[in-house]
């Protein structure tokens, strides 16, 4: 049941930060550029603000929900009298979500940090350049993000 639980938790939290990716570099973005640049990089940063608290719980939760289920199973093997090895997918998954939770943090404590002092100086080039290297790293994230949702939905297992 609590496995059951903390699956549920990962799977929602993924898809609360790939969900939240898709529709600012897809949507947002796009939609905003017609804006005034200072406009623009004001609701930017509202939105990413609001958006990066909810993706640092997810990311957070996505990381001990799967450390946590990755546990439980070499746990049960080893008990049984069984060799844990873990399979390929689960590795691909957890490099590729530890990757994307150092880059969320590059773009939330970096990144984002440059553009709110942009946005506080009404510095419209600062913040083009701040908003265009966010950008940038989203669609990283967003890539590796599909690619263990891939690995994930195939069951690649070799």
């Amino acid at each position: 049941m609590i496995y059951a639980a903390l699956k549920a938790v990962h799977v929602l939290a993924i898809l609360v930060w790939i969900g939240g990716m898709v529709f600012a570099t897809l949507f947002l973005q796009p939609a905003v550029a017609r804006l005034d640049p200072l406009v623009r990089l004001r609701l930017m940063h509202d939105v990413l603000g609001r958006f990066f608290q909810a993706v640092l719980v997810a990311s957070l939760l996505t990381l001990a929900s799967g450390v946590w289920m990755l546990g439980r199973v070499a746990k049960q093997v080893v008990q049984s009298g069984g060799s844990f090895e873990m399979p390929l997918a689960w590795t691909v998954m957890a490099v590729l979500g530890v990757a994307m939770v150092a880059i969320f943090m590059h773009i939330r404590f970096t990144l984002y940090k440059k553009l709110g002092q942009a946005v506080a100086a009404s510095d419209g080039v600062a913040g083009g350049v701040a908003l265009a290297q966010i950008r940038t790293w989203v669609s990283v994230n967003l890539g590796l993000g599909f690619v263990v949702l891939l690995v994930t939905l195939m069951r690649w297992t070799t």
